[in-house]
């Protein structure tokens, strides 16, 4: 239901700009197309940013007809399909538990490196 509100605000400012490059096209023909030069950057820079507000509503209008959804999938039975990764969080902390124990029990600390202050704004320091 989300996805079908996006569309749906999303067609707003394409039918707004559209609209206006419409009404501005229809304009110049009732005065005969002695405007073109004057109506014409005008009805093309509406219909440039007309289009520029349609390349999201279609990106989103192919991912809901593709049925691409950030929800997790359910299988007949009602159990949850998951999606496996890469990573394996048992094996991550298996292996630092592994290093720390091959330290002797402790995660090496490292010490920065000391960094001067720079002095105070205003008078220089003796």
């Amino acid at each position: 239901m989300k996805s079908v509100f996006g569309i749906v605000f999303g067609l707003l400012p394409i039918a707004w700009f559209g609209g206006l490059a419409f009404y501005f096209y229809q304009t110049n023909q009732s005065m005969g197309g002695i405007a073109t030069k004057e109506l014409g950057p005008t009805i093309i820079g509406l219909s440039v940013i007309a289009g520029l507000f349609a390349i999201p509503v279609l990106f989103r209008i192919i991912k809901l007809a593709s049925g691409g959804s950030a929800k997790p999938r359910t299988i007949a039975g009602g159990d949850i399909e998951v999606e496996e990764s890469g990573f394996d969080a048992d094996a991550a902390l298996a292996r630092y538990l592994a290093r720390k124990a091959a330290n002797g029990g402790e995660i090496p600390s490292y010490d920065p490196v000391p960094v001067p202050r720079p002095g105070g704004f205003g008078r220089k320091q003796v």
